[in-house]
């Protein structure tokens, strides 16, 4: 199972719709976002996607009654942890928030710090996809897991 991880999107409408469009290409079967999505208005984009998705608010998200109705609940406060594909995985906006050698996951996906990483620790996959919106960085990522083989890569978009 495929899955795509984005943060960071910061209200940057072009760059949400071209993270939907490689997670769509890649034919992802779920996708997390991790966090600072900021306005409601950028849940339409998502809506757009081929397959489910959760996400969490990060300390940018400050309407989270709207991001949280328009959304259809579908975003809430973190850490979200959840099953897919028979591995275990914890989504959270900031990562300092969590002690990962004791977190029971497969995968730990987070943002806030908009660098894209990818760590194999603790037998886990711990991994930020970086910021979606590019604002900060002018590096627009995301990043696809494949949980069959716990890999990821960072793709710039």
């Amino acid at each position: 199972m495929k899955i795509g991880i984005l943060s960071e999107s910061h209200d940057n409408l072009p760059q949400i719709e071209k993270a939907v469009g490689v997670f769509n290409k890649n034919k992802v079967e779920f996708v997390l976002h991790a966090g600072d999505f900021v306005a409601p208005f950028t849940i339409p984009k998502l809506k757009k996607l081929n397959c489910d998705w959760r996400g969490v608010f990060g300390n940018n998200d400050g309407e989270k009654d709207g991001l949280s109705n328009i959304s259809e609940t579908k975003i809430k406060a973190g850490p979200l942890r959840m099953e897919l594909h028979n591995k275990k995985i914890t989504l959270v906006h900031d990562i300092n928030i969590l002690d990962i050698n004791k977190e029971k996951a497969d995968v730990i996906a987070f943002g806030h710090t908009h660098k894209p990483e990818i760590i194999k620790k603790y037998n886990k996959l711990i991994l930020n996809p970086g910021e979606c919106g590019g604002w900060l960085t002018a590096q627009c990522t995301v990043a696809l897991v494949d949980l069959n083989s716990l890999s990821g890569k960072i793709f710039k978009i």
